[in-house]
């Protein structure tokens, strides 16, 4: 009789344990982990802040929601570094248990991660600003995507507008020492040398430079302009100390040194900004209604940000949308370690506000990018005023195996020639 009531009572306990954890099963199917890493701290910290602000605004357009599953994001942050992001890369995946990676937005700090996806066949990782060539380009991980451009595609038509409409043949580059900088240069020169235009030096600081005094002192008089390669707080501290030198030679630049970050801050040194031309993935005076309507999301949203998305905002919003619009289109399913969601995401085809998102064989974005100048508005404010765009993939129009003999770029690679 004990036994068999003992039996008894197990039954329905042994009914409640399973139910239990058929409904912690379904709480956790009912769920995505997205990882998101983005510098908060050192010279690319504002930077980072707006990323974030971007993969927000992409989130918000689905309320968190793809079907009956609740995106759930877990936020890192690291400074810059290649092995402070891995190590958050590493805590995200392992620890976390995220399904999906966003970011990190250093070129130093992505090709760190891209090594590491090679060993999480199991998760997908999503790039977001970080832009070095080799990333996708050689050796890529077949679990590692960027819907966005790189450093060098960023920069076409930036060579050909210094050379043919700017005049310009004999010029130095200043910019921060590591991959996307190199990445940025490499485009340029692909442009600008071949017409006969010459880089006479390359100076390289480490990121977080805070004077750059020795550098302004070595660049020669005889040059044409000077093109700069620096982000955030190092391009408020070099065209600062510029000024205070007595520099009148004129700027071009690099995707982020007139970046928002940069234009949204306050200081004598944006008078030196206006009418330096740039190339990159946004343009603010940009009337596509997709452009307007996100830039109004933006302000609504962030009305302590920077006025509209810087373009490290832009990049993680296009990693992250394109990644949602593919998610959604398996109904979430992550199953068959994401088959059916990668399969999706290299088919997309997908609008933007930076028009077309659409990748390569690489995994890559095939990508508008504009051509712009500062401009200064009435009240004084000043913005990217387009003067062109083009359509660009990740070998900017060269057959690959040419290509590919140009990379990896470096600090004096690839050659002027």
């Amino acid at each position: 009789m004990k036994r068999r009531q003992s039996g008894c009572m197990l039954k329905p306990l042994f009914v409640l344990t399973m139910a239990a954890f058929a409904g912690t099963a379904a709480a956790q199917q009912a769920t995505i982990k997205i990882g998101l890493i983005a510098p908060l701290e050192g010279a690319l910290a504002l930077s980072g802040q707006d990323a974030i602000r971007g993969t927000e605004l992409a989130l918000d357009e689905i309320k968190y929601m793809i079907g009956n599953k609740k995106i759930v994001v877990l936020k890192e942050s690291s400074n810059g570094r290649p092995d402070v992001a891995l190590g958050k890369a590493k805590k995200l995946i392992e620890q976390d248990n995220v399904d999906i990676l966003i970011g990190p937005l250093a070129g130093g700090e992505g090709l760190a991660i891209k090594e590491y996806a090679k060993t999480q066949p199991n998760k997908t990782f999503v790039q977001g600003t970080s832009a070095a060539q080799e990333l996708t380009l050689k050796d890529a991980a077949p679990n590692l995507y960027r819907f966005t451009g790189d450093g060098a595609q960023w920069q076409a038509g930036l060579g050909n507008y210094a050379y043919d409409v700017k005049g310009y043949r004999n010029i130095v580059s200043v910019g921060d020492d590591y991959a996307f900088p190199y990445s940025q240069v490499a485009g340029f020169i692909s442009e600008f040398c071949p017409k006969g235009g010459r880089i006479a030096q390359r100076f390289w600081a480490p990121l977080g430079t805070k004077d750059y005094n020795s550098i302004i002192a070595k660049i020669p008089d005889n040059i044409d302009a000077i093109y700069l390669l620096v982000a955030g707080a190092d391009a408020v501290n070099f065209l600062t100390q510029y000024q205070q030198a007595g520099g009148k030679k004129p700027i071009i630049s690099g995707t982020a040194t007139v970046d928002r970050n940069v234009l949204s801050t306050k200081g004598n040194f944006k008078k030196g900004t206006v009418g330096v031309v740039t190339a990159g993935p946004i343009t603010e005076s940009n009337t596509d209604p997709m452009w307007v309507a996100l830039v109004a999301a933006y302000q609504k949203k962030y009305p302590d940000g920077l006025g509209s998305p810087s373009f490290n905002a832009m990049t993680y919003y296009i990693n992250t949308k394109a990644s949602m619009a593919a998610l959604a289109k398996v109904n979430g399913d992550l199953s068959d370690n994401h088959k059916k969601f990668r399969d999706a995401m290299q088919a997309l085809k997908m609008p933007s506000p930076m028009g077309l998102v659409e990748l390569d064989a690489n995994r890559q974005g095939i990508v508008d990018n504009y051509l712009s100048e500062v401009a200064e508005r009435p009240d004084g404010s000043l913005y990217l005023k387009m003067i062109s765009k083009q359509r660009v993939n990740q070998t900017l129009g060269f057959p690959v195996e040419q290509f590919l003999t140009k990379i990896p770029a470096g600090r004096d690679a690839p050659v002027c020639q």
